[in-house]
């Protein structure tokens, strides 16, 4: 693993920072009714993200996640202004404003969205990771999941062949102790997530997905080990969401208590904390990025606002591939 110097912790701090930004500024102009349908939020779980693309390869590595998954693309080189673009219905978004909040992609970036249904893309990670393995392609796939994901019957089904198969891919629990409203303790006599790779002899362990540096070490064994035709392994980041499992999420299932002690070890300000202490940026250097962040989403804000819609046209040429709709009952105009 490359070491974690001075530079990844300031990269880390902005990065971060921006990506909760960017969730917040989504938030308040979803309120506005620029942004519409569906909304879930990764404000808490950044760590995750920070730490793993420290280990990966991406000129080669890929991902794919669930619905919470705006800031994931970005991550992975994808213009932020592409991504909230796409969150406004947008032509200039990454899926010219037909895919939304769930829908992000980008196969130029290896990032292959983005599931609106809950432990769908697990299969399709596996699926990705077999394509890898059968051209050596000698990449390595991270497959993102929530906590309640792992109560899908293709979660097991998969975690079976890929083992059956030695896949090079890495399945991440993201657990942040909520299934939409439902804890964990609610739906499985035993709460350790991780110890469901032991059935399938899959080396498996739990994380610390509150610190990128014990995500990255983690992940960076975990990739390793596919890459070198080891097969795959599960971990469990235990992480926590600040915001409700949606927008239209009242929270009424966790206290105020609660979340207020998880900020006490909110990932940003852990990073913020490591580079005072180690004297990596002043308090006026932090101040610095803090407006370069405040810019960068203002400039994706404009971005969005400032595009088009999609032409209605672009909608059935997405669809159908014949160019003369056969199946409309009512022809365009």
């Amino acid at each position: 693993m490359r070491p974690i110097t001075k530079e990844i912790y300031l990269n880390w701090y902005e990065e971060m920072l921006f990506w909760r930004k960017f969730e917040d500024k989504l938030a308040s102009v979803y309120i506005q009714q620029k942004v519409r349908g569906f909304l879930h939020l990764y404000n808490g779980q950044e760590a995750i993200l920070a730490g793993a693309l420290h280990v990966m390869d991406l000129e080669k590595d890929r991902m794919i996640t669930a619905y919470r998954n705006h800031v994931m693309p970005i991550g992975m080189g994808v213009d932020p202004k592409k991504v909230m673009a796409e969150l406004y219905g947008k032509a200039t978004g990454t899926s010219n404003g037909l895919g939304g909040s769930m829908h992000i992609f980008s196969k130029e970036h290896r990032f292959h969205g983005g599931h609106g249904i809950v432990g769908g893309q697990i299969p399709l990670g596996a699926g990705m990771a077999f394509g890898d393995k059968y051209f050596n392609r000698e990449s390595v796939t991270l497959c993102f999941m929530g906590d309640g994901a792992v109560r899908q019957g293709s979660f097991h089904e998969t975690l079976n062949l890929a083992m059956l198969w030695e896949l090079p891919v890495v399945f991440i629990v993201e657990n942040n102790g909520y299934a939409m409203g439902t804890s964990v303790k609610r739906t499985s006599n035993h709460t350790e997530i991780w110890k469901l790779g032991l059935g399938y002899e899959m080396p498996c362990g739990p994380v610390d997905g509150m610190n990128p540096v014990k995500v990255a070490e983690a992940l960076d064994e975990a990739i390793s080990r596919a890459r070198s035709g080891k097969g795959p392994s599960l971990l469990e980041m235990k992480t926590y969401r600040y915001r409700g499992h949606s927008m239209s999420d009242a929270q009424k299932y966790r206290t105020k208590e609660e979340v207020e002690e998880y900020r006490k070890i909110d990932p940003i300000t852990q990073v913020k904390d490591i580079l005072i202490q180690n004297s990596y940026a002043s308090q006026e250097e932090i101040s610095v990025m803090d407006t370069k962040v405040k810019e960068r989403v203002v400039e994706c804000q404009k971005f969005a606002e400032e595009s088009p819609f999609p032409d209605i046209n672009v909608m059935y040429d997405a669809v159908y591939e014949q160019k003369d709709y056969p199946f409309l009952k009512h022809k365009l105009d």
